[in-house]
C-alpha cells in the first residue's frame, strides 16, 4: 500500500515521478507506526494481575523493596517507555545503516545519536537503578531496572548493549571484587561515567575457554601486565564515555592446564588514580572492527591487551566460576533481547497486516468498504502473528519470573540465609538456559514470521522487518549456542547435580498448577491445568530415561540435550500462558480492568495450548533419534564431491 512504484509501469517520466513521491509520502505517514511502541498494558497486566509484584516487594525488607512503590513503578515504567520510544527507537535504523566508524586503534565513533542518548539515560540515573546506594546507585530491586530494560530492548537492543554490559561489569566487581576495587571503580560504573565489557573469546578458544593463551605477569606491586588478542569483543570501545573497564580471563605464570588455570582481571582502557580519575592510555587496543550480519549499532571488535595495566578480581585460578556472573547477567540479558526482537517484529507486523489488502476472506467478505480484506482476516496470517504474540508475552512473563527470582536471593543473601540463596541460584541456575536458549530460538522464528506476514516486502530494507532478524540472530549464538545452552541445562544443571534442582523446580510446577485443576476459574483453565501436570510428568520421566541410556554411552546426553532444552522450554511457557489466562479469566469474572483486553490473553493462551504446545510431542521423540543415525556416518562419507579425511 505504500511501497515503492518501479519507474517502467509508467510510460512519461513525470506519471513516474508522480507516482514515487506519493508513495514516499505515504511511506513517512506509515513508518510512524513501525517505531516501537510500549506494550504497558501487557507489562502491566504481568506486574498487577500476574506476579503481585507489589506484594513480592513487600518481602524484600533489606534490598530497597519498600522503596519501589506503586507511583514508583509506575514512573520507571513510563519515563523509560518515553525515552524507549522517542529517542531510542528512531535511532535504531539509522544505527543499521550507518554502524560504527574506525578512526584508529583508541578511538571509535558510534552512529549518530548514540551519545546524546546514552548522556540522556545517565542523566536520568537509569544506569545505577538496582545498585547500591553506598556506590552511588538508587537502591531498587533489579527486577524494576529489568522491567525497564525490556522496553529498550525492544526499541534499540544494539544501543541498550553498551550501558547492559555495564552491568554484567558491575555484578562481577560486587560479588567478586575488592574493597578497593569496588570503591575505585564502581562509582563511575554505576552513575554511567564508564562502561564495562567481557574479554573471553580468543582466536583459537572460542566457548571452549581451557585454551586462553592471554597472559597475565605480576609486576610485585599488586599489578599485572596484561597480554593478549580477545575477539569478538562487543562495545569494546567506543565515544560514549571516557573509560571503558575490560574483564579478562588470562593465565597466570605456571598456572594448571585447563579452565582451573584461568583468572580474571580488570584492565581499564584508561589508567585511574587513587582517587578514581581516568588518566593516560593503558595500552588496550583496538585491532578492528568486525564486519557483521546485524547488530551494527552495537561495535563488536578484536581487542589487543600490550603490556595493559591490570588487577586481580577474586582468587587466583577462579576466574571462570567468577567470570559466570558476567556471563550470567549476559545470558538473561540475551533472554530479553529475544522477547524484544518478538515484539518488535510483531508490532511491526501487525499492524501492516491490519492495512494490508489482499484477496478476500474464504468465509465471506470482512470488510465490504474495501477492495479486498485486510490480510489479518486469512488464517495463515493470524497464526503468523498469534506465534509471535505467543513468544513475546510467554517470553516476557519468563524473564519477569526469573528477575523475581533473583529479587529473592539478593533478598536472602542480605538476610544471611545462604541455605536459601543456594536453592534459589539453583533454580536460576536451570531456567538461565532455558530462557536464553529456547527464547533466542523463539526470537528468530518470530522475526521470520515478521517476514514472511510482509511478503516480498519483508525482504526490503526500508520496511524493518528484515533487520529484526538478523539483529535478533546473535542471540542464539553469543554467551553459548543454543547447544551449549542445551548441554548446560541437561549435562550439568540437571544430570550432574543429580536431578535436585530439577525436582525442585518441578515440584514446584506441582505446587501451582495442581489447585487449579478444581479450583481454576474457568473449564479452559482446568483443562489447561491438566495438560501442563501431564507434561510436567513427561519431563521428569524423559529425564530419567535419558540418564539410564546416558550411563552406557554419553553421546546420549548430546543427541537429546537440544530437543530437551526445548520441550523444557514449552513446557516452562505453558506455566506461564496458564498463570496468565488464569490471571485473565479472574479479572473478566469479577468485572474489573478492560474486559477486551483479557478476553485477548485467553484467547491466546487457547492457542498457545492448541498450536504450540503440541511441539512438545516431536521434541520428545527426537530426543531418542537412534544413535547411529546421527553419530554413524564417518566425517569422510559426509561429501564424496570433496577430499575429506
Amino acid at each position: 500500500i505504500f511501497f515503492r512504484v518501479d519507474i517502467i509501469m509508467f510510460s512519461k517520466p513525470q506519471q513516474a515521478r508522480s507516482a514515487l513521491s506519493a508513495s514516499r509520502r505515504m511511506f513517512s505517514k506509515t513508518a510512524a507506526l513501525q517505531n516501537y511502541k510500549a506494550p504497558m498494558h501487557e507489562m502491566k497486566f504481568l506486574i498487577e494481575d500476574v506476579w503481585k509484584v507489589q506484594e513480592h516487594y513487600k518481602k524484600l525488607k533489606l534490598t530497597g523493596g519498600e522503596n519501589a512503590t506503586p507511583e514508583t513503578i509506575n514512573m520507571v515504567l513510563e519515563e523509560m517507555a518515553k525515552f524507549c520510544e522517542n529517542d531510542l527507537s528512531p535511532l535504531n535504523e539509522v544505527a543499521d545503516n550507518v554502524g560504527c566508524k574506525y578512526v584508529n586503534k583508541t578511538e571509535i565513533k558510534t552512529p549518530p545519536g548514540f551519545k546524546d542518548a546514552y548522556d540522556k539515560y545517565t542523566a536520568g540515573g537509569w544506569q545505577g537503578l538496582n545498585y547500591p546506594e553506598s556506590y552511588g546507585g538508587q537502591g531498587l530491586p533489579q527486577s524494576l531496572a529489568t522491567f525497564a530494560a525490556e522496553m529498550a530492548a525492544a526499541a534499540n537492543w544494539t544501543w541498550l548493549m553498551y550501558p547492559g554490559l555495564s552491568k554484567g561489569c558491575i555484578n562481577t566487581i560486587l560479588a567478586h571484587g575488592t574493597e578497593a576495587l569496588k570503591a575505585k571503580y564502581l562509582p563511575n560504573l554505576i552513575n554511567g561515567t564508564w562502561t564495562g565489557t567481557m574479554c573471553l573469546t580468543e582466536a583459537q578458544a572460542g566457548s571452549d575457554l581451557s585454551l586462553v593463551k592471554t597472559m597475565a605477569t605480576p609486576t610485585g606491586d599488586g599489578k599485572y601486565k596484561i597480554n593478549g588478542t580477545k575477539i569478538f569483543i562487543s562495545c569494546g570501545d567506543h565515544d560514549m564515555c571516557e573509560n571503558v573497564i575490560h574483564c579478562v580471563l588470562a593465565r597466570l605464570p605456571n598456572a594448571p592446564e585447563g579452565t582451573r588455570g584461568i583468572s580474571l582481571f580488570l584492565v581499564p582502557k584508561r589508567k585511574v588514580d587513587d582517587q578514581g580519575n581516568s588518566g593516560e592510555l593503558n595500552n588496550v587496543n583496538v585491532g578492528r572492527i568486525e564486519e557483521k550480519m546485524g547488530c551494527h549499532g552495537s561495535m563488536t571488535c578484536v581487542m589487543e591487551f600490550d603490556d595493559a595495566e591490570g588487577f586481580l578480581i577474586g582468587k587466583e585460578n577462579k576466574g571462570l566460576p567468577h567470570m559466570f556472573t558476567f556471563i550470567n547477567t549476559s545470558r538473561i540479558g540475551t533472554a530479553i533481547q529475544g522477547i524484544g526482537g518478538a515484539e518488535s517484529s510483531f508490532q511491526n507486523a501487525l499492524w501492516y497486516a491490519k492495512e494490508r489488502e489482499a484477496m478476500r476472506s474464504l468465509s465471506g467478505i470482512k470488510a465490504p468498504n474495501r477492495k479486498a480484506d485486510p490480510i489479518i482476516e486469512h488464517p495463515d496470517v493470524r497464526r503468523m502473528l498469534l506465534t509471535q504474540k505467543c513468544i513475546a508475552e510467554g517470553g516476557r512473563s519468563m524473564v519477569y519470573e526469573c528477575t523475581l527470582l533473583s529479587d529473592l536471593e539478593k533478598e536472602a543473601e542480605a538476610a544471611g540465609d545462604k541455605q536459601r540463596a543456594k536453592q534459589i541460584d539453583d533454580d536460576m541456575g536451570l531456567l538461565t538456559p532455558i530462557l536464553k536458549g529456547f527464547l533466542t530460538e523463539s526470537a528468530v522464528e518470530a522475526a521470520s514470521l515478521g517476514i514472511q506476514i510482509y511478503g516480498g516486502h519483508g525482504y526490503i530494507k526500508e520496511n524493518k522487518q528484515e533487520q529484526v532478524l538478523r539483529d535478533v540472530r546473535i542471540g542464539a549464538i553469543w554467551e553459548g549456542t543454543t547447544g551449549i545452552q542445551a548441554l548446560d541445562l541437561l549435562g550439568r544443571k540437571v544430570l550432574q547435580q543429580k536431578f535436585k534442582p530439577l525436582n525442585h523446580r518441578l515440584k514446584h510446577l506441582y505446587k501451582e498448577v495442581y489447585p487449579l485443576l478444581t479450583g481454576g476459574s474457568s473449564t479452559a483453565v482446568k483443562k489447561h491445568a491438566w495438560q501442563v501436570l501431564k507434561l510436567t510428568v513427561q519431563w521428569q520421566y524423559l529425564t530419567y530415561k535419558i540418564a539410564l541410556k546416558a550411563a552406557r554411552n554419553k553421546d546420549v546426553v548430546g543427541i537429546a540435550s537440544v530437543d530437551y532444552l526445548f520441550f523444557a522450554g514449552y513446557v516452562t511457557m505453558a506455566y506461564h500462558f496458564l498463570k496468565m489466562e488464569e490471571a485473565a479469566t479472574r479479572e473478566k469474572n469479577a468485572g474489573r480492568g478492560n474486559a477486551d483486553f483479557y478476553l485477548s490473553k485467553i484467547q491466546t493462551s487457547a492457542f498457545y495450548f492448541d498450536h504450540l504446545l503440541p511441539r512438545t510431542k516431536r521434541h520428545a521423540a527426537s530426543m531418542f533419534t537412534p544413535f547411529d543415525s546421527i553419530m554413524g556416518m564417518k566425517p569422510a562419507h559426509f561429501s564424496f564431491d570433496h577430499a575429506l579425511n
